[in-house]
């Protein structure tokens, strides 16, 4: 039987936004084109332009790939090309998921990140959680965006023009993000469910696979920002977090291979 999630249907779904937005680009390229010749620009200016655009969103398209194939194992192939396809990132995609699936944690049904959705119905609700949340955000900024951007002005900046208060909030924010996720890599449980009477994890928790392969990430995003900062690599920066990604990924595949199963698996907070 043929799987829900990558059906013919969600790929001629897939098929029509990708068109669209293939169309969209297309249309104010030619349009930017045109208005260039207007305003001057010689050709040559202008494909140097768009030659340099063109190669500045390799990285982001490497994120995004990660973020594809770290949501496929949940919804499959097609969805997640769909949302990255028109906006989206790891943080709030694999946030959204992981908060729609928590809500069918009911003890009886398995509904956990990680693992192959079967029942359309939490793959639709999934699907809707994540659709709608990054909406509600497209919808604020076009009404709201000029009064918080001079109202955040005036509490960031003062006389002298230097914006370290905005630095800190912002580097505040994520860093309580990333520490969200270090957390449940160190500490975390596995999600259960609950067979004949008794709690089944689903899933792994916290324990050697998860911190290997954090430390591993750590350590190659440290390492290669060093170097860009060293080497003044400023164009590989974009690089570094998709590296680090990937990195962590590959430690996982090795450890899998490699090590023996009570090692690689062994947790320290197992569900007994």
């Amino acid at each position: 039987m043929q799987d829900f999630k990558e059906s013919g249907f969600m790929y001629g779904l897939a098929a029509m936004v990708i068109v669209f937005v293939l169309a969209q680009s297309l249309f104010f390229l030619i349009r930017a084109w045109k208005h260039g010749k207007e305003v001057g620009l010689t050709a040559s200016d202008m494909k140097k332009a768009v030659t340099s655009s063109a190669l500045f969103t390799i990285a982001p398209a490497i994120a995004i790939f990660a973020t594809v194939v770290t949501l496929a194992s949940t919804l499959g192939i097609v969805l997640p090309w769909i949302r990255l396809t028109v906006v989206g990132n790891l943080q709030y995609e694999v946030t959204a998921a992981q908060a729609a699936l928590e809500s069918f944690q009911d003890g009886s049904s398995i509904a956990v990140f990680g693992q192959n959705i079967t029942d359309p119905k939490i793959f639709a609700a999934v699907s809707w959680v994540m659709t709608i949340g990054v909406i509600f955000s497209l919808l604020l900024i076009p009404i709201f965006l000029k009064k918080i951007q001079s109202k955040v002005g005036q509490v960031t900046n003062n006389s002298s023009g230097d914006n370290k208060f905005g630095d800190i909030i912002s580097a505040a924010t994520f860093i309580g993000l990333i520490s969200a996720f270090i957390g449940n890599a160190i500490a975390g449980t596995a999600p259960t469910i609950k067979e004949n009477g008794k709690l089944t994890p689903v899933g792994m928790g916290a324990g050697v696979m998860s911190v290997t392969v954090l430390i591993t990430s750590v350590i190659v995003v440290v390492v290669l920002q060093a170097l860009c900062k060293k080497f003044k690599w400023e164009k590989f920066e974009p690089f570094v977090m998709p590296i680090g990604m990937f990195a962590g990924m590959g430690m996982a595949v090795l450890m899998h291979y490699v090590l023996p199963a009570s090692i690689s698996t062994f947790e320290w907070r197992p569900i007994v």
